[in-house]
């Protein structure tokens, strides 16, 4: 029996990664599996504190004022999650379920209590919303960023948190050193993560707003967006024919640029790779293989 108490996130996270993080949210709120110092409660809706780790900004106003019509006449069938705090308490999970009660106007609400810790938390919160996916990629980028900085996740262990592959992961956390005014553009659904990382090849802020700018403006696909990118590195036709490159070491500067998510440029018998810091530098030799301890710790 004490070994029984111990299972679940008695000793972090790490106990259920075998296992699907939303099931496993589930089973506790349907008293299928064991938590540390789980109870039902019912709680008054103004003692409970948002997630601050929650890394969906964005909530679709239909859907809850749906969810919330749907809780007038049918109740909240699903318990929040929440863990007691100094003053109130501190929603895990359930979000769009506490908006919902709100804009009820219910002034209690069904919840789980379960006492995890503030790295417990933020870890679930996290990943149980990549699981759902209905992150947009900018929310994606930064949630793994989270876990890499604030919990110190490698880029190797984000990855298999996630289940996607180290590449993908890489690429998209690249997203976050575009302009705030084209990250907008991806959040507003008015450009796509394909039209956007081409962009990254460009080092000047400006540059990419105003290229972000004319791919919205003129509907541009992602193969008008490669192109464009490329004429604009390459200097299109304002240089002489003679100093223009060999268009398959230009597509291979191209790939290489998207795969490492920075600027690659070829020239006589040697090539240059980009970096903006030293954790950018270690992004970089990590995805090659040649990540340098002494380097990581500098």
């Amino acid at each position: 029996m004490p070994k029984a108490k111990q299972r679940g996130l008695g000793k972090g996270l790490n106990s259920i990664f075998g296992q699907d993080v939303e099931q496993y949210l589930d089973d506790i709120q349907n008293n299928a599996a064991e938590a540390p110092g789980r109870r039902e409660v019912e709680l008054p809706i103004e003692e409970i504190r948002p997630n601050p780790y929650q890394p969906r900004k964005e909530f679709d106003k239909k859907a809850l004022e749906e969810l919330s019509e749907s809780i007038k006449t049918h109740g909240i069938f699903t318990p929040l999650l929440v863990r007691k705090s100094v003053s109130g308490y501190d929603l895990i999970t359930g979000e769009r379920r506490l908006r919902a009660a709100k804009m009820a106007g219910l002034k209690t609400v069904p919840a789980i209590q379960v006492e995890f810790t503030e790295e417990q938390m933020m870890e679930i919160a996290i990943l149980e919303n990549v699981q759902r996916e209905d992150l947009n990629p900018i929310e994606e980028a930064a949630a793994y960023e989270s876990l890499i900085q604030k919990l110190g996740y490698t880029q190797e262990k984000l990855a298999e948190r996630v289940g996607k592959s180290r590449e993908y992961c890489a690429n998209i956390m690249r997203l976050l050193k575009l302009p705030e005014d084209v990250q907008s553009m991806v959040v507003n659904k008015q450009l796509t993560m394909s039209h956007v990382r081409p962009l990254l090849s460009l080092n000047d802020e400006e540059e990419i707003y105003e290229a972000a700018e004319k791919i919205k403006k003129n509907k541009m696909s992602v193969r008008e967006v490669e192109a464009y990118v490329r004429d604009v590195n390459g200097g299109g036709q304002k240089k002489p024919k003679k100093k223009e490159k060999d268009p398959m070491i230009r597509d291979l500067e191209i790939q290489l640029s998207e795969k490492l998510g920075t600027q690659v440029v070829f020239s006589k018998k040697s090539f240059t790779i980009s970096y903006h810091d030293t954790d950018d530098l270690n992004r970089i030799l990590e995805l090659i293989g040649c990540l340098d301890e002494s380097i990581h710790q500098s």
